[in-house]
């Protein structure tokens, strides 16, 4: 590898390690062996290198999450269940990657004090919305604007989820209380329903 990649890789194992708001260029250069020169030559700023860490690990876990969900045919057709098995995949895959998501958060904190950490957020976002709609819904074609709602649902979701994940593990969500949490709000919309048409 040469220094870029190096850089890289030591940007990924101090995010991990360290957080994105505790890591110096200093901690940078020790993890990776390059020279304290060499973050600006290929990065500009310790910023950029770690958001582009960060990207890079968070596209590692898209990847494995689009391969777990993949073969959309081993899933049920019943929706609820199908809601149920995908969000036990994510979970699972969460688990493995919590540094990744931890560090995530570590550098949202910083959005109001490093403006290069918000422009990539807002285009991670987006990308991520759009991601997760393909991913949960199976390839489902939606009307652009229900597309948009429904993948900030979806991110909305799982944003709270890895948030109670990163707190309380023991008591975070599961696929199966998702599911069921679901199908409570289903049965009362459906109740509320017929009724009005009463």
């Amino acid at each position: 590898m040469g220094h870029r990649e190096d850089l890289l890789v030591g940007a990924k194992r101090c995010l991990y390690e360290k957080g994105y708001a505790r890591t110096t260029a200093r901690d940078i250069v020790e993890a990776s062996g390059a020279n304290l020169a060499s973050i600006g030559y290929h990065y500009g700023t310790k910023e950029a290198l770690l958001n582009a860490a960060i990207m890079e690990a968070l596209e590692e876990w898209a990847q494995e999450l689009k391969g777990a969900l993949a073969d959309a045919g081993d899933l049920p057709d019943d929706p609820i269940v199908r809601f149920e098995q995908a969000w036990t995949r994510v979970i699972e895959l969460f688990e493995r990657h919590r540094p990744v998501w931890a560090a995530q958060f570590d550098a949202i904190s910083q959005l109001d004090h490093v403006p290069e950490v918000r422009t990539f957020f807002v285009e991670a976002q987006q990308q991520a919305q759009k991601g997760l709609v393909g991913l949960l819904l199976g390839g489902a074609e939606l009307p652009p604007r229900t597309e948009i709602a429904v993948g900030q649902f979806y991110h909305a979701l799982l944003s709270g989820v890895m948030t109670q994940w990163i707190i309380d593990p023991e008591h975070a969500p599961t696929g199966e209380s998702l599911a069921e949490a679901l199908r409570t709000v289903v049965e009362d919309v459906r109740r509320a329903g017929s009724g009005m048409s009463l």
